[in-house]
């Protein structure tokens, strides 16, 4: 059940006008009030046909009329409107429990406390089955204003309990930082110019796809306006930057002007300041590009930024400042993909943005590595090679997961939910990112008695998780991701052990995939070979050159490599 509280008004007979009239779309069906202040005597037009709508607005507005003007003052924030709307999927409710229902919000509101004979005067319309509409007056009989301050927080909480007491969906409790709801208004309007998203909607998805891609509050504003957003700013004295508000362009009220949104009401985590506070803890010694000779491809860095994600969150505001850093590599990622990925990435960066605000102060600087692999994505990286999307994306889907396990432990509920629909599409994502990977490794595996041995290699690394893997139809595929990373001079032993210490197999759908991914991350580079640098060295100094090799291959009439002589020791 959702009570939604409208901002104040002025106008209690306009509001009467809509609720007692046909609504936008004629969905509007036998308009009556369920409950009441002093029941008793108030005129209801909608069961008298001989009371008006003004009639009813002079009886709610009476205590304001007799204390408007005191002190010079006209009274005109007194309309407190609140439409209550229950699940779809709720049972029907009968006028004596709406009626019930909206007592108990109207108490919990501070509109009118239990057994106050001097509080505010109220009503409740029905006039569809699905939801009520709450009209309250808010001066007291006694000439007092009722006290508000955070009711919206005590409404929700009477909501919780309702859907309890009633057998209603439960929702989760509110913690004030959501995104605003598009209001009834701004839908039919989006509807009626043909968007498929709301003005605040739209204007969200594309403030957040420019974070990543700058580093201070003037620049994030000129990348706005690049992007054809209108922009409003609002600077002090001295010429800093206050604060900004966003429009869409073609927005406009009914005199033609520009509608703006200020950040701060398109998402409380879009503020300027807070947005700033980001910028600045992120800034780079140096630009981007000046990285584009670094061994490691963006990609591979991402992936490298985030495999310590599980060791950052044990101080709550360094993790929520890695949660709020992964939501940009979420949204950069999903920037630079290939197209076939880019839909679900999307999907899941979106999802992801609920995840990335709590209440919860973050310390943004603890995030830098994170957020300076997402600046690196967009600034420099190009089309990634397969592997390392693959597995930067299947980083993130664990990544995506932890972060879900801290909301749930601290009790973030609508912030967990939104890391397990992001983890939802971040697994589609993956799956398709290693697709073509798995098809190049299948053409080529390793030989039965090589992928025996890597099958002992294998029980032996993770015992616990030996029989999933090896059942798993990507088996053969991790067979020759061990052979080619041990041909470089790992040790497939060492490799897997690493592997499922930096990822957890018990929640994995495919843990072969997952090993797949993880190793040739950590094993596409030549392992460092002592004897042979040794070697190297002794004979740049007698100057000739080296011959010795840092890597080996295992073919069949090859001596036996040192996994398969512990393997035979074994036996």
């Amino acid at each position: 059940m959702i009570a939604a509280i409208k901002p104040a008004g002025s106008n209690t007979r306009g509001l009467l006008a809509y609720l007692y009239g046909p609504g936008d779309h004629d969905e509007h069906l036998d308009p009556h009030i369920v409950a009441g202040f002093a029941m008793l005597g108030m005129p209801d037009p909608g069961r008298d046909e001989n009371a008006t709508l003004t009639e009813l607005a002079r009886y709610l507005d009476e205590p304001v009329r007799l204390r408007d003007g005191e002190f010079g003052k006209k009274i005109t924030d007194h309309v407190w409107h609140c439409p209550v709307r229950a699940a779809p999927e709720d049972r029907y409710l009968s006028d004596t429990e709406w009626g019930e229902i909206a007592q108990r919000i109207v108490q919990a509101a501070g509109i009118a406390p239990a057994g106050d004979d001097l509080a505010c005067r109220w009503i409740a319309v029905r006039h569809a089955d699905d939801h009520i509409h709450i009209l309250a007056t808010t001066v007291r009989e006694d000439g007092r204003r009722p006290k508000l301050h955070d009711s919206g927080i005590r409404v929700g909480d009477a909501c919780r309990e309702i859907e309890r007491d009633y057998g209603l969906r439960r929702l989760k409790k509110g913690d004030r930082t959501g995104a605003r709801r598009p209001t009834q208004a701004e839908i039919h309007k989006a509807e009626r110019l043909g968007w498929e998203q709301t003005s605040p909607q739209w204007l969200q998805d594309r403030i957040r796809a420019a974070i990543p891609h700058v580093t201070g509050a003037e620049e994030f504003i000129a990348y706005l306006e690049a992007g054809g957003i209108e922009v409003q700013v609002r600077r002090g004295p001295s010429g800093d930057l206050l604060g900004y508000a966003a429009g869409r362009p073609g927005d406009v009220n009914e005199a033609g002007e520009q509608i703006y949104h200020p950040g701060s009401k398109i998402s409380p985590d879009l503020s300027l300041p807070k947005i700033t506070a980001r910028l600045e803890s992120s800034r780079p010694e140096e630009h981007p590009t000046a990285r584009r000779n670094h061994p490691s491809t963006p990609w591979h860095q991402a992936t490298a930024a985030l495999d310590t994600l599980h060791t950052d969150l044990a101080d709550d505001t360094h993790a929520q400042a890695h949660i709020t850093a992964l939501g940009e590599l979420l949204e950069a990622t999903a920037q630079k993909a290939p197209t076939h990925l880019r839909a679900e990435l999307q999907a899941a960066s979106k999802a992801f943005a609920r995840a990335q605000r709590s209440q919860i102060r973050a310390e943004d600087r603890a995030a830098h590595a994170l957020r300076r692999a997402a600046r690196d994505i967009v600034h420099i990286a190009t089309g990634p090679e397969g592997s390392a999307l693959a597995a930067l994306v299947a980083a993130l889907v664990w990544a995506a997961i932890v972060a879900g396990r801290w909301h749930e432990a601290k009790n973030h509920a609508h912030q967990a939910e939104a890391a397990r629909q992001a983890v939802q599409h971040l697994q589609t994502a993956a799956d398709h990112a290693l697709a073509p990977t798995l098809v190049e490794l299948a053409a080529r595996p390793p030989r039965d008695q090589a992928r025996r041995v890597l099958a002992s290699d294998v029980r032996a690394a993770v015992p616990d998780h030996a029989e999933r893997i090896l059942a798993d139809p990507a088996w053969p595929a991790l067979a020759t991701v061990l052979a080619d990373a041990e041909a470089r001079g790992h040790q497939p032993h060492q490799l897997l052990k690493e592997a499922a210490a930096q990822r957890e197999l018990t929640t994995a759908r495919q843990p072969a995939r997952v090993l797949i991914t993880r190793i040739q991350h950590t094993g596409r580079n030549p392992a460092p070979n002592r004897r042979a640098e040794a070697a190297r060295l002794q004979s740049t100094m007698a100057g000739s050159i080296p011959t010795q090799q840092t890597g080996h291959s295992r073919p069949p009439s090859a001596a036996p490599s040192p996994t398969e002589q512990q393997h035979r020791q074994r036996r």
